[in-house]
């Protein structure tokens, strides 16, 4: 079995950086800093931050350059990658991931326009994943439905 899914929740660690690829993909940069607390075995409060580097494409790429800037909380669910290149004559790798939907956290400004705290964006292909799951449980439920009595 194989499954690779991550969620996370922060704050945007710089501005979005949207790119135009070739081939009129458009896609987007972001680093997000995901924060820990704990307390030791003594009760000292400590504190641990994990840096994690992210990016989005196509309409998801969009929507995250336009309402998000550098400090704004974010929630994303996604994949993880690793990507690999070469540099120096030394062979390098970095996990990213790779966003799917994100969620708008904390509070925006009806007059920005933007989604109000919680409203999730998904891409067009999850969608429709979510509408066949939901299409498959009615019709389940109108099947079983005259088995009853």
């Amino acid at each position: 079995m194989q499954f690779n899914r991550v969620m996370l929740g922060g704050n945007l660690t710089r501005d979005p950086k949207l790119q135009i690829l070739p081939n009129k993909n458009v896609l987007c940069d972001i680093g997000i800093a995901v924060n820990r607390r704990w307390k030791d075995q003594e009760g000292v409060e400590k504190d641990e931050v994990t840096f994690v580097d992210c990016v989005s494409f196509s309409k998801t790429a969009e929507l995250i350059n336009q309402y998000f800037k550098k400090g704004d909380p974010i929630f994303v669910e996604g994949r993880l990658k690793l990507e690999k290149w070469e540099k120096d004559g030394q062979n390098r790798s970095k996990i990213k991931i790779v966003i799917e939907t994100f969620q708008f956290v904390g509070k925006k400004s009806v007059d920005e326009g933007a989604p109000q705290d919680g409203d999730a964006i998904s891409t067009g292909r999850q969608r429709n994943q979510t509408q066949r799951k939901q299409q498959a449980a009615e019709a389940g439920v109108a099947r079983n439905s005259g088995r009853d009595g």
